[in-house]
């Protein structure tokens, strides 16, 4: 047994014991999880070679054949991306999580919420990255499939929103599940709100192309 006099302070020194395997590997990673099998990835961890289209907190691989269709304000920043292969199409959203929890479950849950309440059957499935959301859903052109994908990540968790041939049948997902399993995301070191989107912007060549357009359009309207 040992003891020690009524008020002497204890001291351990960092030699005293050596860390668990757990704590080394997280010093040694940046608190970063062990790199998954693949994407997507945390920036700290993805691949090197790939040729990527940066738009600020997410990265998306260059594959050809794959359309890519980005919505942005007037000062640059993307608020919507959308990718369209054939008959399917893949919107994507990245958004600010907390350091030690996912939270795709419970966004998951307030999706089927908001769904059930507008009259929407969801269910749950086991996909590629864990639970997904399926549902059927009314637009102005008829029922459509949609299949919700959740992905967390260290400090930001990946929306990913199938429609099309690819929500109905994951096996079509194609060169756009290609694309979901590349993608690289740049978490800021920003303390942001949980759920907060990370910012993304325009490529500097899209940006000047659509400046150059709207120039163009307001110099052909009549005085």
């Amino acid at each position: 047994m040992f003891s020690r006099k009524r008020g002497e302070a204890k001291h351990v020194r960092s030699a005293d014991a050596p860390p668990s395997k757990a704590l080394a590997d997280s010093l040694a990673s940046d608190g970063l999880p062990p790199a998954p099998e693949f994407g997507p990835w945390d920036a700290r961890q993805a691949p090197d070679g790939v040729q990527l289209l940066d738009l600020g907190s997410l990265r998306i691989p260059a594959i050809e054949g794959v359309e890519v269709r980005v919505q942005a304000n007037p000062d640059g920043g993307v608020e919507q991306v959308v990718l369209v292969d054939g008959e399917s199409a893949l919107q994507l959203g990245v958004f600010a999580a907390p350091r030690t929890e996912g939270i795709w479950s419970e966004v998951r849950a307030e999706i089927a919420g908001a769904m059930a309440a507008d009259g929407v059957s969801a269910r749950e499935v086991d996909g590629r990255y864990g639970v997904e959301l399926l549902a059927r859903v009314n637009t102005p052109d008829g029922p459509a499939d949609v299949r919700f994908v959740g992905v967390d990540g260290p400090r930001w968790m990946v929306r990913a929103l199938y429609q099309g041939a690819a929500a109905a049948d994951p096996s079509r997902e194609g060169v756009l599940g290609d694309v979901l399993s590349g993608l690289v995301v740049v978490r800021d070191n920003e303390p942001r709100p949980v759920r907060e989107p990370l910012p993304m912007r325009l490529p500097r060549e899209m940006a000047e192309q659509g400046q150059a357009a709207q120039e163009a359009a307001n110099g052909n309207q009549p005085g």
